[in-house]
């Protein structure tokens, strides 16, 4: 409660949100120009990420659905590369309350490339491609202050 109390008041470092002096001076860009890299990246991210979905329904589209899918959730994940440095993104992708998550996250971007060029088999991509979404989200909101206890409180009031 106290932490809630600190960022609502403005009193904590901020170092939950990314926006320590240290992490904004990670790159020699200025900061707008890293935000609107930023933006360009998430932006074709997402492009990348609905076109897979457009294309899914064409002949062979299932291989150009997984490329273009996983293409876009690396490309939204590079993205705040711009914001923070990629050896920040990295120690953070890789502290110990995301720790699962990116390895899940990596493993699913891979194992959906797997199934659909080596083992044929679409609907196992389809569920790498669901589990890389889950995976992308769950590592998503754990940057946002209490976003993750919010979810589990949710997720077991609605279960019970």
């Amino acid at each position: 409660m106290d932490k809630l109390r600190r960022v609502l008041s403005g009193q904590d470092d901020n170092e939950e949100l990314g926006l320590t002096d240290q992490v904004l001076d990670a790159s020699t860009l200025s900061y707008s120009t890293r935000v609107k890299w930023f933006v360009i990246c998430f932006a074709g991210g997402i492009l990348c990420s609905i076109l897979g979905s457009a294309l899914l329904f064409l002949p062979n589209g299932m291989k150009l659905f997984a490329v273009f899918y996983t293409l876009g959730n690396i490309a939204a994940l590079s993205s705040t590369c711009f914001l923070m440095g990629p050896l920040n993104q990295l120690k953070r992708m890789f502290d110990p309350k995301r720790l699962i998550a990116t390895i899940v996250m990596l493993l699913c971007l891979v194992l959906t490339l797997c199934a659909v060029f080596w083992w044929h088999k679409r609907g196992l991509a389809i569920i790498f491609c669901i589990m890389q979404f889950l995976a992308m989200t769950w590592y998503s909101i754990s940057y946002i202050p209490f976003a993750r206890d919010a979810v589990m409180k949710l997720f077991t009031t609605c279960v019970s």
